[in-house]
């Protein structure tokens, strides 16, 4: 009778760990080999499907705590040649900064670089001393709008303007990541296009950390 020799649990797991890394690779390989490279999103764009879209719900904010953030409504990319979208939501954020004037709200705007308070459109133009930021995309970077909303007491934003996919996005995101609370009316933000919009909304309500502190909804659904 053949002697039994014992083999050591610990030369077993590590003789599989190799065996299975081998199979690994030649399982990489064969797929390389046969041109089988897994698709990328870019490849695979065609195939993706829209999501449903994200729910606007009605909002109350308290006017004393809460700020009017009206981001780059100028004339220079807020008309009819080059985003006629902005120029179609105008009247409702006139509508919207005349409620949050009445209520005593806070109103703080932004321009770009090179721009002034005269290239805000007329209808939605500061008609006093309503503090103004110059910045890029996102209008906290290199500004002082955390020290005025710090200084005013603010806790909740309502974010407005254009374009969809770069002040509003940018500076309602950093908004959030900051703890404030950010309301952004989806009839208030326009873009050149309705896909950049909707890929805004979607941003907005589901990226993590920010999403939690993001309110869709409409501007007649703000209540004060």
């Amino acid at each position: 009778m053949g002697r039994l020799h014992q083999v050591t649990p610990g030369i077993i797991g590590g003789t599989a760990v190799a065996l299975a890394g081998v199979l690994l690779v030649l399982a990489v390989g064969a797929v390389r080999t046969a041109g089988q490279t897994p698709p990328n999103i870019v490849e695979e764009w065609n195939a993706v499907q829209a999501p449903p879209p994200p729910q606007l719900r009605t909002v109350t904010v308290d006017p004393k705590t809460t700020a009017l953030l009206i981001l780059d409504v100028i004339s220079a990319g807020c008309n009819n040649e080059r985003r006629p979208r902005c120029v179609r939501s105008v009247p409702r954020l006139s509508q919207l900064l005349a409620r949050a004037t009445t209520a005593g709200m806070p109103v703080i705007y932004s321009l770009t670089a090179g721009r002034s308070v005269a290239d805000i459109l007329l209808p939605v133009r500061p008609l006093g001393d309503e503090p103004v930021v110059t910045s890029n995309s996102d209008k906290f970077l290199g500004t002082n709008l955390e020290q005025l909303l710090r200084d005013r007491g603010i806790r909740t934003v309502i974010v407005v303007g254009t374009s969809a996919h770069g002040a509003v996005l940018h500076t309602a995101s950093a908004a959030a990541l900051r703890g404030l609370q950010v309301v952004v009316p989806v009839d208030g933000m326009s873009a050149d296009t309705l896909y950049i919009e909707q890929y805004t909304a979607w941003h907005l309500a589901n990226a993590p950390t920010i999403g939690a502190r993001v309110t869709l909804t409409r501007s007649d659904q703000i209540r004060f």
